[in-house]
């Protein structure tokens, strides 16, 4: 079976990941050196991980994007830590 998505529901994806991208950026503290192209695809990956985990957690499926928020935090925070490790060596 072939998923296809529209024009429409890309666009959605591109603008929720923007969004979640950017929430997790102003929240974590420091300054990210992350291009907009990475911050909307940490944001669109983020926003579905974050989203399975949410709704097989709670029942309410409405506030969904605040797992996706703290996924794209955490995914950030990791990032950070490999990107400074990887600058000491």
């Amino acid at each position: 079976m072939v998923a296809t998505i529209s024009f429409w529901g890309f666009l959605w994806y591109v603008i929720a990941g923007l969004v979640i991208g950017l929430l997790a950026r102003a929240l974590l503290p420091g300054r990210q050196h992350l291009s907009l192209v990475v911050t909307i695809l940490l944001g669109i990956a983020s926003g579905i991980v974050g989203g399975l985990i949410w709704d097989a957690i709670f029942t309410n499926h409405g506030i969904a994007w605040i797992g996706s928020v703290i996924v794209a935090m955490v995914a950030l925070y990791a990032y950070q830590r490999l990107a400074a490790s990887r600058a000491r060596t």
